[in-house]
């Protein structure tokens, strides 16, 4: 598949903070991109100059071939943007803000009314598009601003945390305009989040922590790399546990918040062995699949929503 972005050694700092470090990845026609990292990770940069509101200090990207630095008025034509910030006019109907909104790409007359008519329908928004938007729900809300990005039939979408302050319903909605755009008419989405279950919806998936690329393959071959089951050890001693869990069991435990946790394949067999050799040490123990926060702190040495310097070694010690 030809790739639409193409990302290469993208680098940019706020003073002296580098927000990306030489961030490299492609996304391909009719795929589903996600970008996966906390707050302050460096989604938001990476968003903002794709989507040619900054330009790149270093690195280059293109989109569609046509190259951010030099040619970001060709990109514009082409792409669709959904902001995190609300950018409806609730004062209007949802029908006024579209006939506005395609008005700025040069839209008009019959043209433009059947485009609205088209994209108020995939959102299922045509039986209200008279009603003025204030009287709107979030998630109807948001299905207006998905509209705007669509109308002027974009080859890219590029959406900033797209399903903040849905609730579940809306965002299953939301899933399902991004999965039907892509089978149906070849668009490729470009999202950024911060929700773990939102991003084992994409094709492919970026895992980005302080403007590095730490991951980047399918959800399920993310997890794949943790390779075996996860144990979740809570204990008054742990410091102490985990010292002989390692002398006892040749098994390494990583200390993480004032708990052990443990990756190793048939988890159930290592919860037995625990409680065998350590009764009454041991208060309680969690056994689970591996998930793409498992992913991150394996990559990245700490939980996704922890400074990073908080982060801890595989001795519990706090990193420098």
């Amino acid at each position: 598949m030809s790739s639409v972005v193409e990302v290469n050694a993208l680098s940019h700092s706020y003073g002296t903070r580098a927000a990306l470090k030489s961030l490299t990845f492609t996304a391909a026609k009719g795929e589903i991109f996600g970008l996966l990292g906390p707050n302050g990770g460096g989604k938001t940069t990476t968003f903002r100059i794709l989507s040619t509101l900054i330009a790149p200090q270093s690195g280059s990207a293109k989109i569609l071939g046509f190259d951010l630095a030099t040619e970001p008025q060709e990109i514009r034509r082409r792409i669709g943007v959904v902001f995190q910030a609300p950018s409806l006019d609730k004062k209007l109907t949802a029908y006024e803000n579209l006939m506005h909104q395609g008005h700025l790409y040069g839209l008009s007359g019959s043209k433009l009314k059947e485009r609205i008519g088209t994209v108020l329908e995939r959102v299922k928004l045509a039986d209200r598009q008279h009603e003025y938007v204030e009287s709107f729900s979030g998630g109807m809300r948001r299905r207006v601003e998905l509209a705007k990005g669509l109308l002027h039939a974009p080859e890219l979408l590029l959406l900033d945390e797209p399903s903040t302050g849905l609730d579940p319903g809306a965002r299953r909605d939301l899933w399902q305009y991004l999965e039907q755009l892509s089978r149906d008419e070849g668009v490729t989405s470009l999202l950024t989040t911060h929700y773990m279950e939102e991003a084992g919806h994409c094709d492919r998936l970026a895992i980005i922590n302080q403007g590095e690329l730490v991951a980047l393959d399918t959800p399920d071959n993310l997890r794949k790399i943790i390779g075996g089951d996860v144990v979740a050890i809570q204990s008054r001693e742990p410091e102490k546990l985990q010292s002989e869990i390692r002398e006892k069991l040749q098994v390494e435990a990583i200390l993480m918040d004032g708990n052990l946790r443990v990756e190793q394949e048939n988890g159930h067999e290592l919860v037995a062995k625990l409680a065998q050799v350590f009764p009454g040490r041991i208060d309680s123990m969690t056994l689970s699949k591996p998930t793409l926060e498992d992913v991150f702190i394996r990559k990245t040495g700490h939980k996704f929503w922890v400074e990073p310097e908080q982060a801890v070694d595989k001795k519990g010690k706090k990193k420098r």
